[in-house]
C-alpha cells in the first residue's frame, strides 16, 4: 500500500512540476507585437490577395500567410503601409489566417 501511495505522490509532483516549467518557458517568450492586419481577401485575374496594412507607424512589420498544405508564403510591410499580396492562384487553396511574426 504505501509503495502505491509513493508512486502516486511521486507522479503528481512530477506533473506539477512539468505544468510550471511549461508555463514560465510559456511566459518567457514575448509574442510578436500585433502590428499587421488584414483588410480583405479578394481574388483578382485567376490570383488570390489578401490586402494587408500595418498598424504600426513607428517600426516595419512581418508577416506570414497560412495556406493549407503549401508552403507558407512571409513577407515585411513597411510603416504604416497598406499593400495588397499575391499569395497563389484561384484554383490552390485559400488562406486560413495571417500571422504576425518577428522580424
Amino acid at each position: 500500500m504505501r509503495k502505491i501511495m509513493a508512486i502516486a505522490l511521486t507522479a503528481v509532483v512530477c506533473s506539477a512540476s512539468l505544468a510550471l516549467t511549461t508555463a514560465s518557458e510559456a511566459a518567457a517568450a514575448a509574442p510578436a507585437q500585433q502590428c499587421v492586419k488584414v483588410r480583405k481577401y479578394f481574388d483578382k485575374d485567376h490570383q488570390r490577395y489578401v490586402r494587408l496594412t500595418n498598424l504600426c507607424a513607428a517600426r516595419p512589420s512581418c508577416f506570414t500567410i497560412v495556406i493549407p498544405h503549401r508552403k507558407d508564403p512571409h513577407g515585411r510591410l513597411a510603416k504604416g503601409a497598406t499593400k495588397d499580396v499575391r499569395y497563389g492562384k484561384t484554383s490552390g487553396p485559400r488562406a486560413l489566417y495571417v500571422k504576425n511574426t518577428s522580424c
